[in-house]
């Protein structure tokens, strides 16, 4: 994976870890921080998996994107739909 790849596939998190918190309606108890991280873990793994599939992951590309951008979507409302609410402190 080259500097390229790698800068593009954290953009990539980054942007889709703040805009599924932000499309997904209601549901707001998974931390901000967590959406983001799964999306760039996931956008990681996206280029991994282009790259294993034969794809050039050295520059931006189309079919790098769809892959990167449908992971990190992906794990991004998986970890929205399925957070719970933080117990309260007050009784």
């Amino acid at each position: 994976m080259s500097i390229a790849g790698l800068v593009t596939a954290l953009l990539v998190g980054i942007a889709i870890g703040l805009l599924g918190r932000l499309i997904i309606p209601g549901r707001r108890e998974a931390p901000i921080w967590l959406t983001v991280s799964v999306g760039v873990v996931a956008a990681l793994a996206g280029t991994i998996l282009a790259r294993l599939a034969g794809v050039h992951t050295g520059t931006l590309n189309l079919p790098t994107l769809v892959i990167q951008v449908g992971l990190a979507g992906g794990g991004v409302v998986l970890v929205v739909a399925t957070a719970k609410p933080e117990p309260s402190d007050s009784p």
